[in-house]
């Protein structure tokens, strides 16, 4: 009884500081974003490009981003086995801990200190009212704390930091879309388009949320629904060859209804069908503060690939915003950013958080204890006993906390300092004389700190998948690496690829620079450069070691450099080798 008045009493005042905090931050605030015809802008009239992260994998959990997308996609799948593994309760203690850890506020303060303006929370509606099927009187909606106070708590570090807050509804009550991962669909319950109670309980919570939030400044915007794909009348069961999307126009006129009885302030943000971009129908639009989302993965970073949006843009007179995108290259990122924001468009990355990975700006740890946990998932050979497994999932979601985390910086250099500049800069401090290691090439550019042949997954587009990095560890970039004798290595290396290295040299003086490589073929040639591609050594052919496993040393050329920053690119005119390092001395 005591913890049940505390946790009441404790939430309430969460609440209450929540208040006093907006009512003492919206006079240092700019007022609340909204639609000037074409753009987004503040209370002051300044136009605003959301430069935002989506906070994927918190409230609603993912397959791929756990490693289980091979057995379990959706949610309730990735629950039901850890329930089988472990049991109801230490189920309940990980998922306790799993939310805790999964969002924190030293995560939006280093959001804000590496340049993000925004985030998205892809909310699932389970954790702020039960589903259709456990209301005990039909119709109604019981509204869960749990939900909300996650939401007050990130909204007050976002206000803290003067980030805006997008709230996605990702998960809809019901599902609202064939692709289970992404809202948790269970196709053995009607779905949000099945079901009126689900429809009528997703508008109940759009008001609750409005009324909840609807003095709150740093609330960007409520984007209703996330990526619907469902075939209402044509073929495709993703709903990409509609023409009317009649329910789901209706649904969004409804919700927007509702919102606006309690809140006139905030920008409403949709969706079209087929994953967010088919809007064949959806127009014309209701109401006069109103932005058009669009999802944008794995194409060519053209303005063809924008183009209907631009037109919807210009027709309506209505802005757009890339609400969703990324899993791609440091080269595709770049040049995606580049293409918004030219054309004064808003972006949220996804996501900011995921196990084993280096398509984002974090990575969370894998473990060897989980990988037997996938392992036995996957397999079905005999697993781990229920303390072993409770012990390791909880070592999980202790890694995903903040300081756990390993932080790409290639991933963050590419999304915010190349946008705007060609230069390059060093990866890491190195010395000379001394070992520099093949992965540390310098940060930049595609053309300007490396070149490799291929430099993103452009399927959509060409229908043929690509690995940009195919060993898929170190680094996001074009280049391909991996660990090999226990050391990191640069592999698959193709004609005429080539990488720049700047290194510190202590005095100044001439060098021998010597090549640490393994090879199994006669035809490996390389030369160096310096940074403006004028050749500074004769070719060298690098003899074969025989044996992958066996790494060669080669005296490659003599060069003097001056004390202070120097600059060479190492240039493969033949690839077809592991390149570990260059030795200077």
């Amino acid at each position: 009884m005591f913890s049940s008045c505390f946790h009441y009493l404790n939430s309430k005042l969460n609440w209450l500081l929540l208040i006093i905090l907006t009512a003492t931050t919206t006079s240092f605030s700019q007022g609340f974003l909204h639609q000037e015809q074409q753009k987004i802008v503040n209370g002051n009239g300044d136009n605003i490009i959301l430069r935002g992260l989506g906070l994927g994998g918190w409230m609603v959990q993912e397959g791929y981003m756990l490693k289980t997308d091979g057995f379990a996609g959706p949610q309730t799948k990735i629950r039901e086995k850890i329930v089988n593994l472990i049991g109801e309760e230490k189920t309940k203690k990980f998922y306790e801990k799993y939310l805790e850890n999964g969002i924190t506020k030293q995560d939006i303060d280093s959001l804000a200190k590496w340049g993000f303006n925004s985030v998205r929370l892809p909310m699932h509606y389970n954790l702020y009212t039960l589903p259709v099927e456990q209301e005990t009187v039909k119709g109604e909606n019981t509204w869960l704390e749990k939900g909300f106070t996650m939401t007050d708590n990130l909204l007050k570090w976002c206000t803290e930091n003067k980030i805006y807050l997008i709230l996605d509804l990702h998960a809809a009550p019901g599902g609202q879309g064939k692709d289970a991962n992404i809202s948790d669909y269970d196709d053995t319950k009607p779905s949000l388009w099945e079901s009126e109670q689900n429809r009528n309980k997703m508008i109940a919570f759009w008001k609750k949320i409005a009324e909840r939030y609807k003095d709150n400044q740093w609330i960007g915007g409520y984007d209703i629904i996330n990526e619907p794909n469902w075939n209402f009348t044509g073929t495709n069961k993703n709903g990409c060859d509609e023409k009317l999307n009649k329910p789901l126009r209706e649904l969004q006129i409804e919700i927007t209804k509702a919102i606006r009885e309690v809140d006139n302030n905030h920008l409403i943000i949709i969706e079209g069908n087929c994953w967010g971009n088919n809007y064949d129908g959806i127009f014309p639009l209701w109401d006069n503060n109103i932005a058009l989302s669009f999802h944008k993965y794995w194409n060519y970073n053209d303005t063809a690939s924008i183009q209907k949006m631009l037109d919807y843009r210009k027709e309506y007179n209505v802005p757009i915003w890339l609400g969703e995108s990324g899993e791609n290259s440091n080269v595709w990122f770049t040049q995606a950013i580049e293409l918004m924001e030219k054309n004064n468009i808003g972006w949220a990355f996804w996501p900011m958080k995921k196990i084993d990975n280096i398509a984002g700006i974090t990575s969370v740890s894998i473990t060897e204890d989980y990988k037997k946990i996938l392992d036995y998932w996957e397999t079905g050979k005999k697993g781990p006993d229920s303390d072993f497994a409770f012990k390791t999932l909880m070592k999980i979601a202790e890694n995903y906390k903040m300081n756990n985390l390993t932080i790409r910086r290639d991933v963050l250099d590419a999304m915010f300092r190349q946008v705007y500049s060609d230069k390059t800069k060093p990866f890491v401090s190195m010395t000379a004389p001394g070992i520099i290691q093949a992965v540390n090439y310098d940060l930049g550019k595609l053309g300007f700190a490396y070149y490799d042949t291929d430099s993103a997954n452009l399927w959509v587009s060409t229908n043929e998948h690509s690995k940009w990095n195919s060993g898929n560890t170190y680094r996001n970039d074009a280049v391909d690496i991996s660990l090999k004798n226990n050391n990191y290595a640069v592999t698959d290396i193709k004609k005429n690829e080539w990488l720049q290295y700047t290194f510190n040299v202590k005095a100044s003086g001439e060098f021998k620079i010597y090549i640490n490589y393994s090879n199994t073929s006669e035809s490996c040639k390389v030369h160096l450069e310096d940074s403006k591609g004028v050749k500074l050594s004769k070719t060298i052919a690098l003899q074969s070691t025989n044996q992958k496993n066996v790494i060669n040393s080669i005296d490659i050329a003599s060069l003097k450099f001056t004390s202070g920053l120097n600059t060479i690119r190492v240039v493969f005119e033949e690839g077809n080798l592991d390149f570990y390092s260059l030795t200077i001395k």
